[in-house]
């Protein structure tokens, strides 16, 4: 090895040093923090509220215990339903997002026009509330699962649609332009240049989305669109505290198996 190797220190850039160290970039963080205490004190942060009331919250937690399982085979539908609407309401936004992705990212849009109408579809999916799109869902097809479905769809297709239109902004150029010099059509592109480069992330983003789906499906039943949540919430409203407590570790469970088959996924494909 050479001597020059064995002396390597790191390079020391001062000028930053000095930059990250002057009166105007302390005041940025001077103002953040009075910005964050400011935000914790309009919302009645208070730990001492906290721990007064801890004693009330044990006795809630001792009023559940132990868990009522009796209605079990009823309790496990509404989980397999609200499986069935994350999966349908997941599949339909890929569908959904696709398109509008292609269309919002940079260098496959067609025209400026398409490209920020586009955008802006995603920012308004994404800025609504499922729970505001199920209710909405709700007074046009009534309640159940199908109100969930939609709901799901509308605002999972603005993640998701925001996601691909970044990945295929990122994709490598070289690549994109050796398929064009071929002769490839946009739909070809697209195929052979682009899916490649991005399938892992758009598989890994696509699993999470529906974990958070699954998650998601059980508040919207809450609201007349079907599934565990319409359960936990009855019985809530009747104290069956148990049976409510039943319900959420039944929904953990889920939750946590479907974690494990993704992460099985993830790996087969990536």
């Amino acid at each position: 090895m050479k001597k020059d190797e064995l002396s390597f220190q790191p390079k020391i850039d001062i000028e930053t040093i000095k930059n990250e160290m002057s009166p105007s970039f302390r005041w940025y963080y001077i103002i953040l923090l009075i910005m964050v205490l400011i935000c914790f004190q309009q919302t009645g942060f208070s730990f001492a509220k906290l721990i007064k009331g801890l004693p009330e919250m044990a006795k809630f937690v001792a009023h559940a215990f132990p868990p009522d399982f009796t209605r079990f085979n009823e309790l496990a539908l509404s989980i397999l339903q609200t499986i069935e609407i994350s999966v349908a309401g997941t599949i339909l936004a890929i569908i959904i997002a696709l398109p509008i992705g292609i269309g919002a990212s940079v260098n496959f849009s067609p025209n400026p026009i398409v490209y920020k109408s586009c955008r802006t579809l995603l920012n308004f999916t994404r800025s609504v509330s499922e729970m505001i799109v199920a209710l909405v869902f709700v007074t046009a097809v009534g309640l159940g699962p199908f109100s969930g479905v939609m709901a799901l769809a509308v605002h999972s297709a603005g993640m998701l649609g925001k996601f691909y239109a970044e990945a295929i902004e990122n994709v490598g150029k070289g690549e994109i332009e050796a398929i064009k010099s071929t002769g490839a059509n946009t739909f070809q592109v697209l195929k052979f240049a682009v899916l490649p480069q991005v399938l892992p992330e758009l598989v890994t983003v696509i699993l999470y989305r529906w974990e958070v789906n699954i998650r998601s499906a059980t508040v919207l039943g809450m609201v007349g669109a079907g599934g565990i949540g319409f359960d936990l919430i009855t019985a809530i409203r009747l104290f069956q505290y148990q049976e409510a407590l039943a319900i959420v570790l039944l929904t953990l469970i889920t939750v946590a198996v479907i974690d494990q088959v993704n992460n099985r996924i993830r790996a087969k494909i990536i």
